[in-house]
């Protein structure tokens, strides 16, 4: 069950199969007390993550939709929703929609990269 504490390392196989199911679009996942993980090409590329649309969400116990107006997918769509537990967010899962902008491209290359590392 996922409560306010639950860490990132218990959030990664949830994280990932969400990111599966929305077609390996970078997915962003984490607790109310913890920073949680990024998902990126069908692994978990960051498990200290937070983000500022993530944190809104949060702070608000609502959906939100809108660009992230900062950070790794500063500009890029985003849609973020609360897992609600007594009227208030727990935890959020935001999807990055990389298909519009420049991200598309930009996660491209960021693949291309790893893969010759």
């Amino acid at each position: 069950m996922i409560s306010a504490d639950t860490g990132p390392e218990e959030l990664k196989c949830l994280a990932l199969a969400v990111h599966e199911l929305v077609g390996r679009m970078p997915v962003t996942m984490r607790s109310r007390n913890h920073y949680g993980v990024r998902c990126e090409d069908g692994e978990i590329v960051d498990d200290r993550y937070t983000g500022p649309v993530l944190e809104e969400a949060l702070n608000r116990s609502t959906v939100v939709r809108r660009s992230a107006p900062s950070g790794v997918y500063r500009g890029v769509p985003v849609v973020v929703v609360p897992i609600i537990r007594r009227k208030e967010a727990v935890a959020v899962f935001g999807v990055v929609d990389i298909t519009k902008g420049g991200m598309f491209e930009l996660i491209s290359k960021s693949r291309k990269e790893r893969s010759h590392s």
